[in-house]
């Protein structure tokens, strides 16, 4: 029985991380805190509930957490239609389906959200299952998404396919290895240092290499 494949969403799926960056700054604008794009990006990945406090500390975090995140999911929905699948990402999921891999798409969006991005990819009928921000108490680089990804799953054996360095450390912790793709901004290196088993450029590129990735031994 082939293993179970953890897709990531946003960033992997979809070209989304750059908008989440440009809504978050504009959120802490509202709140009159200017945080720098690039350290803004270095974050995406992580859910909202850890993200401001990395970035602004524990006291921004208490004083104007809440307003931001609204903020946020306001000025982010006003963007979402600007978002687009990442070249081959529909090609992907039909691939893993072919293969015999249970599909399961991992997001701490709102249910709204990962309708949209499922309706957009239409992958409704390709994918065993999807997490949403109601699945988790906490999100990257805390383990609770591919934990639910799991349940969804009904299996332990699982890879991640993910872009992030957030991805790749929530899945080290529940013994999920990752194969990460560079659609998200952050490099090989990068990728590779947080313990990712194989780093792509492209989704089309992954593809072309699945004998190089775990999918194809599990």
């Amino acid at each position: 029985m082939p293993c179970a494949v953890i897709l990531d969403v946003d960033g992997t799926l979809v070209d989304t991380n750059y908008h989440h960056a440009i809504a978050w700054y504009r959120a802490f604008r509202q709140s009159e805190v200017t945080v720098p794009l690039w350290r803004i990006h270095r974050s995406i990945g992580m859910g909202g509930d850890q993200l401001i406090e990395s970035l602004v500390g524990a006291e921004a975090e208490a004083e104007i957490g809440e307003e931001v995140r609204t903020a946020h999911t306001v000025l982010y929905m006003a963007l979402i239609g600007e978002v687009a699948p990442m070249p081959g990402a529909k090609a992907l999921v039909v691939e893993l389906r072919l293969r015999g891999h249970p599909v399961v798409l991992s997001s701490s969006a709102s249910s709204e959200e990962i309708d949209h991005y499922i309706d957009q990819l239409d992958v409704r009928e390709d994918v065993q299952g999807w997490t949403t921000s109601a699945d988790v108490e906490a999100t990257k680089p805390e383990p609770d998404l591919i934990k639910a990804a799991l349940e969804k799953a009904g299996t332990d054996r699982a890879v991640l396919i993910g872009d992030t360095p957030y991805d790749i450390e929530a899945a080290k912790k529940v013994g999920v290895p990752t194969v990460a793709l560079m659609t998200g901004g952050f490099s090989e290196q990068e990728l590779m240092d947080a313990g990712a088993v194989i780093a792509f450029k492209s989704i089309e590129e992954l593809c072309a290499n699945f004998d190089a990735t775990p999918l194809t031994s599990s």
